[in-house]
């Protein structure tokens, strides 16, 4: 009798349902006989790189025969200069996800325990199963992260703390002052993760400087990215900065070459192009009012949003709703995993795609314009 696979794996793993990415919009449009669909799925900036971005990797593409710089060189040295950090305080990584994976594997041990949002970004309790590490879930209070709440479930089994914010898929975020009371409640034991993957869209003066805990000496280690504001999300690059004590113990496992050369090269052209997150700021903010009165026209309740996607509740199945959508060319995010039955993620797009967005819309759920 053969032994099955399952028998084989590690036994953290086994109660973790695969990540189920979204199929290509070629095959969509070829299965359903559609054409120039459009992606509201994702929280992709709906820009393409900026030119400068774009001659940078083009300028890359004749050394792709050679590794990447495997300490991200250059690219360190930018962003600890940006920040105000040294570049032992700074590591690089294959998109957020990567950093998220590190900090845990250099960190939790089987039985520890991680104070994870929920609903949130799916990774965090995924990859706590995965190193034996106990998954504490505490619900979001009128869809935003509940800090009072996470302070609450902090025990001497706690090793790390996630707080993604502003919180996907909701949009929300978490204020300066809320955070600042909720640091004076954590142990010096106990790892406070900051994911700010849209921190570009969330500005303002009721935002928390996360980076200043790392200052202050705190267990703290932020993580953003190039994916968004950026429009690198193909790329996949993101940054993490902490105590450097903390990022040697995380460099132990740290792959070889996890962030690939046109990555490097884009990113490090990306870093100061300040104009082109101007420019996506500004168009996402005024799809984002476009886009709450067509809401309000067609009765959809929505979250306000600090990110550059919104949370709407359209009040009936949204897997239906999602498939209806794909019918008229759009794709969003259904938000039934997380046991939202009647939520969808919508991305905002370009202001040709909102429009369409909306016509879409308003033909599955039978709206007419006031």
């Amino acid at each position: 009798m053969h032994t099955q696979w399952e028998a084989l794996a590690n036994d953290h793993i086994l109660g973790i349902a695969p990540y189920e990415p979204g199929k290509p919009v070629e095959e969509l449009e070829r299965e359903l006989g559609i054409h120039d669909a459009i992606k509201l799925a994702s929280n992709e900036n709906p820009l393409p790189p900026s030119d400068r971005v774009q001659q940078a990797i083009i300028a890359a593409l004749s050394q792709l025969n050679r590794y990447p710089d495997g300490s991200a060189f250059y690219l360190r040295q930018a962003v600890a200069k940006k920040h105000g950090f040294t570049p032992d305080q700074v590591m690089l990584g294959n998109g957020s996800n990567d950093l998220i994976e590190l900090v845990v594997r250099a960190f939790m041990r089987p039985g520890d325990e991680a104070v994870v949002p929920h609903p949130s970004f799916v990774v965090y309790p995924m990859i706590v199963q995965a190193v034996g590490g106990i998954r504490v879930m505490v619900m979001l209070r009128d869809s935003r992260i509940d800090l009072e709440a996470m302070a609450r479930a902090i025990t001497p089994q706690t090793k790390i703390v996630f707080i993604a914010n502003p919180n996907n898929p909701t949009a929300t975020i978490v204020t300066a002052d809320e955070v600042d009371h909720f640091m004076a409640r954590v142990p010096e034991r106990t790892i406070v993760v900051f994911d700010e993957a849209y921190i570009e869209f969330a500005q303002g003066r009721d935002f928390p400087d996360t980076l200043n805990q790392v200052r202050q000496g705190r267990k703290v280690i932020v993580l953003r990215t190039f994916s968004k504001a950026a429009s690198l999300a193909g790329l996949r690059i993101g940054y993490g900065i902490a105590d450097a004590d903390a990022m040697a113990l995380m460099n132990r496992i740290r792959q070889p070459f996890n962030v690939n050369a046109l990555g490097q090269a884009a990113a490090l052209a990306a870093l100061d192009d300040d104009n082109h997150v101007v420019e996506c700021v500004r168009m996402i903010e005024a799809g984002k009012a476009y886009l709450y009165e067509e809401f309000k026209t067609l009765g959809v309740k929505y979250v306000p949003s600090r990110a550059n996607f919104i949370l709407v509740d359209v009040g009936r199945s949204a897997a239906d709703i999602y498939q209806r959508l794909l019918h008229e060319g759009v794709i969003v995010r259904p938000l039934t995993p997380f046991g939202m039955e009647t939520a969808l993620r919508i991305t905002i797009g370009t202001p040709d795609e909102n429009r369409r967005l909306i016509k879409g819309l308003r033909a599955v759920l039978g709206g007419k314009r006031a």
